[in-house]
């Protein structure tokens, strides 16, 4: 419960508080050791005030020896965001709750963070999107004076609802402002024209109202085929990988790389609003963004200095930092954990934690010292031995450790050349990327592949860059097969899981029949938006250092539709019978399929870890009933621990819709440590 200060009793409160006085009172007194004096002065309050703030704080229940968690955890990572990137300042909110959609929540906390910095006076530029488009409709704030409001950028397709002057005029008459429109569309179409319209007088002044903005409201874009950048219409007719390859995300309809530098290309020099120089030029930057999908451009935008106060969600905030390499240090020193004799923490066969994905790398070598070696100069990259060749198509894969055999288990002749192996369930940095890619050129490209989760697309981003600045060319393929975790019409946000394996048995085998890197991305990438995901699982992982599960599950439930790094899933029920389970999770994969009579599939029955091999069948022998009763025919199938998540107890399924193409390239032979074919179905 949020005390609310008296007017003009309390200093500046800091953003990431929110509202709440009590909270942040606490916060000083428990987590930054103020006393209580210290926490008067810092809030311009008595000390007598600040005594009993804390004990409302204890009798209200906000602080139990610890401030509640989820709040404690926004905070802390609100606080990570502001001093690893410098900002000003920093809102975090939950990434679930109150049952209502993130865009909504997210232009709430907006509104409440606008409302505190907007003064009489200010000139606002805003720019366009879902968020700030909710931002403005959950504003309400009139009686201040003399305020702008002035669109940032032309106008866009009238076939959103997020229009920039939708946004603008929304958010003036919240502020009881006057509202400055660009008279012109955001994207003209030459720059010719654009130059043409820049001299009209009417044009000219509206601009010259948008370089006295004093702060900027504005969205943030990904790059996915459904992102507000696209449903915009700035990239029709232009594509995308022969000019924008490079680019991660979008502010303002402009392009930006990893490092928040501009990508230049031909929609630039037809664009009119304001531009990334500026953008840096307006005092206050404020964004208002979130959903795991923008983790990449969210990163790339506060490496270019392009924000200054964010709001966001708290896995948002969370993957950002992680890609970034952020650790969130240790409040206090672990508590004393009691003796456990059940199954709430797992035995372990390691020595020391710290060193366990090395050690395994290490045994994997030498178990398989005929298919692969080590790439020179690094630990965890791993090269094929007969794979690589000149003028063939290199295949480089990766991803965390904790899904043994993946990825080096799919390093081998007529599959990947290298693969790249991280820390448990983190990304692989750059540099050994790199190096592998150095050590399979063979002067055709390179095709990466891996999953899609935040810090391997931006540290196989990096290396691609780093690749061809060296003159090597690089294609990409971010595999989102997990149908579980988003909406089929979100595909691009899904994350890349067991269905990798189908993944790097196409490029593998198109790569090794002499195809060019084009027509090696093209049959993968169809195989990509063919293959679909589900799994369930009834015991979670534990980590090596803690044996400890990820979540709680009970004797009796099953978790549906897990992540392989610990995610919980969409929905936990009650332990069904096995062909229960093979029901649940092939009827969510044909209904996104929707295969005919007499199509084809190649299906993988995947223990992730802690299944042993006689579930497995069971299911198979189930899964296979269901598909011929169908009509649909099982060509190629694969039983087993092919892409796990460490130990836990559970399952997925996997299937790939074949054609005639991808139905041959199953066939090649191939031969690495987990996948051996001479040809012929598996």
């Amino acid at each position: 419960m949020a005390l609310k200060p008296e007017s003009g009793a309390l200093a500046e409160m800091p953003m990431r508080f929110g509202d709440d006085a009590l909270l942040w009172a606490a916060w000083l007194y428990y987590e930054d050791g103020l006393t209580q004096s210290e926490i008067a002065q810092k809030m311009g309050l008595s000390r007598a005030s600040v005594n009993t703030w804390l004990a409302d704080a204890r009798a209200r229940g906000l602080v139990n020896i610890e401030i509640q968690p989820e709040r404690f955890r926004a905070v802390s990572v609100a606080r990570g965001l502001k001093d690893h990137f410098g900002l000003h300042d920093c809102l975090v909110i939950p990434s679930e709750g109150d049952g209502k959609p993130l865009i909504e929540r997210l232009g709430q906390a907006g509104a409440m963070v606008l409302k505190r910095l907007v003064r009489s006076g200010d000139t606002l530029a805003v720019t366009w999107g879902r968020s700030v488009l909710a931002l403005a409709s959950a504003l309400d704030h009139p009686g201040l004076a003399d305020i702008r409001v002035v669109q940032a950028t032309g106008s866009t397709t009238a076939r959103i609802a997020w229009t920039p002057e939708a946004c603008a005029s929304r958010l003036a008459s919240a502020l009881g402002a006057r509202w400055i429109p660009l008279s012109v569309p955001a994207i003209v179409s030459s720059p010719a024209m654009r130059a043409m319209l820049m001299e009209e007088p009417v044009l000219a002044e509206q601009l010259q109202v948008l370089s006295e903005a004093n702060r900027i409201i504005m969205g943030i874009s990904s790059m996915r085929p459904e992102s507000t950048i696209h449903s915009s219409g700035f990239l029709e007719g232009v594509d995308r990988h022969a000019h924008y390859q490079d680019a991660v995300g979008s502010l303002l309809g402009r392009f930006i790389s990893a490092r928040g530098e501009l990508v230049a290309g031909p929609v630039n020099d037809r664009t009119i609003g304001l531009d990334l120089d500026g953008l840096r030029r307006v005092p206050q930057k404020i964004a208002v963004a979130g959903g795991i999908d923008k983790v990449a451009a969210i990163l790339a935008a506060l490496r270019g200095g392009l924000i200054d106060v964010l709001v966001t969600d708290a896995a948002t905030a969370r993957g950002v930092l992680t890609a970034d390499g952020w650790q969130e240090s240790s409040r206090r020193p672990a508590p004393v954990v009691p003796a456990i004799a059940t199954r709430s923490h797992g035995k372990k066969l390691i020595n020391e934690a710290r060193n366990a994905v090395d050690e395994s790398l290490a045994g994997a070598l030498l178990a398989h010292e005929a298919l692969i070696s080590l790439v020179p100069g690094t630990s965890r990259a791993v090269m094929a031995k007969h794979g690589p060749r000149p003028g063939k198509v290199g295949i480089v894969i990766g991803g965390g450790a904790g899904h043994e055999p993946g990825f080096w288990g799919y390093v081998g002749q007529g599959l990947a050349d290298a693969a790249v192996v991280g820390n448990i369930f983190a990304a692989p940095p750059p540099g050994p990327i790199l190096a592998a890619s150095r050590a399979v050129d063979g002067g055709a490209g390179l095709l990466y592949i891996f999953g899609n989760f935040s810090g391997d697309v931006m540290n196989f981003e990096m290396a691609r860059e780093m690749a061809e600045a060296g003159g090597i060319p690089v294609r990409q393929i971010i595999t989102t097969d997990d149908i579980a975790s988003s909406e089929p019409d979100s595909r691009g946000s899904r994350r890349g899981v067991a269905g990798n394996v189908f993944v790097f048995r196409i490029a593998g085998a198109a790569a090794d029949l002499g195809a060019s890197l084009e027509a090696c991305e093209a049959v993968t990438r169809r195989a990509a938006q063919r293959v679909y995901t589900m799994g369930l699982a009834l015991e979670p992982a534990r980590l090596p250092d803690t044996g400890r599960p990820g979540y709680e599950l009970g004797a009796d439930e099953m978790e549906i539709g897990v992540g392989v790094h610990g995610e919980p899933g969409v929905e936990r029920q009650r332990l069904v019978s096995a062909d229960d389970a093979a029901d649940l999770l092939l009827d969510r994969i044909l209904a996104e399929m929707v295969p005919a009579r007499g199509d084809r599939v190649a299906v993988l029955v995947n223990s992730l870890g802690g299944t042993p091999a006689m579930e497995l069948y069971i299911l198979t022998r189930r899964i296979r009933q269901r598909l011929t009763a169908h009509g649909i025919t099982v060509s190629h199938m694969l039983v087993g621990p092919y892409y796990t998540s460490l130990d836990m107890a559970g399952v997925s399924l996997s299937v790939l819709h074949l054609d005639d193409e991808l139905a041959a390239l199953m066939d090649h032979p191939c031969d690495a440590p987990a996948l051996m074919s001479k040809g012929g179905r598996a």
